[in-house]
C-alpha cells in the first residue's frame, strides 16, 4: 500500500468537454472548478462530474472567462496548486488567420490575470503548435507571456510541442504546452519523459477494431466480415490525421479539410460526415457501406462519435451530450487525456517533491501505487512536420 497522500487541487479554464481534466483527473489531481462557456460542453462536463464521488467538489461554471473573476472560486493566493487550460486556438492555428495577440479570441491576457490574482504553485497552458513553429512567427508575443510569468514570480519549466502520437493516442495531434512553477516547485520539475516519451505507437486499427466489427456485425449484411477486413486492413497503415472539432460558423460535422480527408480514406474511413450511434442508424449504406458516387469503389465506414472520442483518447465512461454535430465538435476539439496525464504526472511529482503546505478543508486520501516516473523515459519522439494540422483544433 502507498503511503497516504493528498490529491492537489486544480482549477481548469476553457476546459471543454474534458479532455486535460480527465488526463489531470488520472494524474492525480482533483479539480474545484471546470470553467467553460459553451452550453453543450457545459452539459457533457456536469453529465460526468455531477454525483461521481471521485469528482465531489468540483464546479462547473459556464462563464464567459473575459468576465470572470477569481473571487467566484473563494481560493487565497497560492492556495490552489494548479491552474490549467487550453486557451482558445484560432488566433494561432492556419484556419483562424494566425492573427495571434490581435485576434479578439485570444484569452491569454485573461489566463495571466488569473496567474496573478491565484498566485497558483503551477500553472499549464495548452494550445496549437501554430503557438511555437516556425520560432519567429510569435516569438515577442511568447516573449511577453514568459516575462509576465516571470514577473509573477514563476519559472518556465517547459514550452515544448509534444505530439500525442507519441503518448498512445492513436492520431497526429501536436500541441504546444507551457509549464510554469514556482521555484520551489520548479527546480523538481523533471520534462526529460515528456520530451523523451516511451509508448507504443497505436495504429487506427488497433483503437477501433472492435468497436467497428461489432457495427458490421450488428448490421449484419451480408458480405459484412468482407466489408470490416477491408477497413481492417487498411486502418492498420497508421495514424489517424488530426480529428478537427471546426467551429458554429461552419456546417456540419467532418473529420477536417481536403488533405486530411484523403488520408482518411487511406485508412479506409470516409471523412465526408460522422456516423450515427448503431442504434440510431438509418442509413446503413451512408454510415458503414459509403461508396464513391462516379466509380461506386467503396470509400469504407464512417466513424461515430464515440469512436472519434477513442481516437482523443476519453475513457469509455466519458459521455458527450447533444445532437450529433455538437458533440462531435466536443470530442474534435478536445485535448487527448493521455497527454494531459503525462504532464500532469511530471507536475504532481514536483509539487510532491517541493514544500508540502496541506490545505485544512482536505482529507488525506490513499492512491493506487504505480511508478508514475519509469513510464515516460523512451528514445526520441518521431519527426513530427508530418502531421495534417491544417484548420482550427482546440
Amino acid at each position: 500500500m502507498a503511503e497516504a497522500e493528498r490529491q492537489f487541487t486544480s482549477v481548469e479554464i476553457c476546459a471543454g468537454a474534458g479532455g486535460q481534466a480527465v488526463g489531470l483527473h488520472q494524474a492525480g489531481f482533483r479539480h474545484r472548478a471546470l470553467i467553460e462557456i459553451d452550453e453543450h460542453a457545459c452539459r457533457t462536463l456536469e453529465a460526468n462530474v455531477k454525483g461521481r464521488r471521485e469528482w465531489a467538489g468540483c464546479q462547473v461554471l459556464r462563464q464567459d472567462l473575459t468576465q470572470f473573476s477569481h473571487e467566484k472560486l473563494g481560493l487565497a493566493e497560492k492556495e490552489l496548486d494548479l491552474l490549467a487550460g487550453g486557451v482558445p486556438c484560432p488566433p494561432f492555428s492556419a484556419a483562424g488567420k494566425q492573427l495571434g495577440e490581435d485576434d479578439e479570441r485570444d484569452l491569454f491576457p485573461d489566463m495571466l490575470r488569473l496567474v496573478d490574482a491565484l498566485l497558483p504553485k503551477a500553472v499549464m497552458i495548452e494550445n496549437v503548435r501554430g503557438l511555437l513553429e516556425p520560432p519567429q512567427k510569435f516569438q515577442a508575443y511568447r516573449d511577453r507571456i514568459a516575462q509576465r510569468l516571470t514577473d509573477a514570480g514563476y519559472e518556465i519549466c517547459m514550452w515544448d510541442v509534444l505530439e500525442a502520437r507519441d503518448f498512445g493516442v492513436p492520431q497526429l495531434r501536436p500541441r504546444a504546452i507551457l509549464v510554469a512553477m514556482l521555484p520551489e516547485y520548479a527546480m523538481h520539475f523533471d520534462p526529460h519523459p515528456l520530451r523523451h516519451p516511451k509508448f507504443e505507437t497505436k495504429s487506427v486499427a488497433d483503437a477501433l477494431k472492435k468497436s467497428m466489427r461489432e457495427r458490421f456485425r450488428t448490421h449484419g449484411a451480408e458480405g459484412w466480415e468482407k466489408a470490416y477486413k477491408r477497413w481492417l486492413k487498411m486502418a492498420n497503415r497508421g495514424v489517424a490525421p488530426t480529428l478537427v472539432g471546426g467551429s458554429k460558423k461552419h456546417g456540419g460535422a467532418d473529420l477536417g479539410p481536403t488533405r486530411a480527408k484523403r488520408e482518411w480514406l487511406r485508412l479506409g474511413v470516409d471523412a465526408m460526415g460522422v456516423a450515427n450511434n448503431p442504434e440510431e442508424m438509418e442509413d446503413a449504406v451512408r454510415d458503414l457501406y459509403s461508396q464513391d458516387k462516379a466509380t461506386k469503389a467503396p470509400l469504407g465506414p464512417k466513424l461515430t462519435v464515440r469512436q472519434a472520442a477513442i481516437l482523443q483518447g476519453f475513457p469509455d465512461n466519458w459521455a458527450f451530450t447533444g445532437r450529433k454535430t455538437a458533440a462531435y465538435r466536443q470530442v474534435g476539439n478536445a485535448f487527448p487525456p493521455p497527454v494531459a496525464r503525462a504532464v500532469g504526472v511530471q507536475i504532481k511529482m514536483a509539487l510532491q517533491a517541493g514544500p508540502q503546505v496541506v490545505p485544512q478543508d482536505f482529507a488525506l486520501f490513499d492512491l493506487p501505487e504505480q511508478d508514475s516516473r519509469s513510464r515516460f523515459h523512451g528514445p526520441e519522439p518521431l519527426h513530427r512536420r508530418n502531421d495534417l494540422e491544417g484548420a482550427v483544433v482546440g
